[in-house]
């Protein structure tokens, strides 16, 4: 099948990929500007457009959806389907439409649950114990188009977003595989959604960091799990701001709230809101690397019982 590929970050490679190596036409394939990156702001490529170039695929990157230029450029191009997956942008109805099997997402929620820009990390956050991906046909209303395909994976209760988005991008590339050649092949089934039961996933935030060491140990280890890579649970300890990066149950306490129980080898353990611990065991403090706890121990002061 002659395909238009729109997407932007690791996630969306996979998918690519998938198309490629089952033969399809990859006539073009749409993703964000290069962006500036890092401390000297070097221009850098998205990890769909590294992908597509070593592949020899002609890529697009326009600034706007809706000033025409996108449109002619899928006129031009004249794809039987568009296959999107995080691109990063709204598309319009007139693109929506042009090819003639429509156009399709792939989406990292069992939708209707999540839409929007964080599905996997919401489903973290939330402390959802299952997810998956939904392959469904784009719509003028954000991530409400009919489905058709799903697939249902278990959360580990200690898998991180990162993780979490390594699993959910080949079962996405799979899923997409098999949606495809049911298109060509006039089997696919479209199944409304029930928008009633929509709930929605926003954009992170840095706002989102702090702990609050009121909550329960588990709602702050599934924060701690849900901001991986970005933007990172954070705390203070020893009177320093630090980003945690890995946590564990801990034990009972009779310890406030935020109180440091314990501080050794096996990490730095706090008290929560729900009278459980829960162990800081990988941490970054500000300007320094990611180490564990007891490294960062070695050179920092932590008094317990504050």
């Amino acid at each position: 099948m002659r395909i238009l590929f729109m997407g932007t970050p690791d996630f969306a490679v996979a998918s690519l990929k998938r198309l490629v190596e089952d033969g399809h036409e990859v006539c073009g394939v749409f993703t964000q500007p290069d962006k500036p990156k890092n401390r000297g702001m070097k221009m850098t490529f998205s990890p769909v457009k590294e992908y597509a170039l070593s592949q020899g695929l002609t890529v697009y990157q326009p600034l706007k959806m809706r000033d025409g230029e996108a449109l002619s450029v899928v006129q031009e191009l004249q794809p039987e389907l568009i296959v999107v997956a995080a691109y990063g942008r709204i598309l319009p109805e007139e693109i929506l439409c042009a090819p003639k099997y429509g156009s399709i997402n792939v989406h990292s929620s069992l939708l209707p649950k999540y839409r929007g820009a964080a599905p996997i990390n919401w489903s973290i956050l939330d402390g959802c114990e299952e997810t998956g991906v939904t392959i469904m046909y784009m719509a003028k209303e954000l991530d409400a188009g009919d489905i058709l395909r799903v697939v249902k994976t278990k959360i580990d209760p200690d898998e991180t977003a990162l993780e979490l988005t390594e699993r959910l991008a080949a079962l996405g590339a799979q899923a997409l595989s098999e949606t495809v050649e049911a298109l060509k092949n006039g089997t696919a089934a479209r199944t409304p959604q029930d928008h009633s039961a929509h709930t929605y996933a926003p954009m992170l935030s840095k706002a989102l960091s702090p702990i609050d060491w009121n909550r329960t140990a588990r709602q702050i280890h599934d924060q701690v799990r849900g901001l991986i890579p970005w933007p990172c649970a954070s705390t203070e300890v020893g009177g320093k701001k630090v980003k945690v990066f890995k946590t564990e149950q801990g034990s009972t306490t009779k310890a406030a709230p935020g109180t440091v129980v314990s501080a050794g080898k096996q990490g730095i353990e706090i008290a929560c809101g729900d009278g459980q611990t829960l162990r800081i065991t990988q941490l970054q403090a500000e300007g320094g690397k990611r180490m564990a706890a007891a490294d960062y121990l070695r050179g920092h002061s932590v008094q317990v019982g504050v």
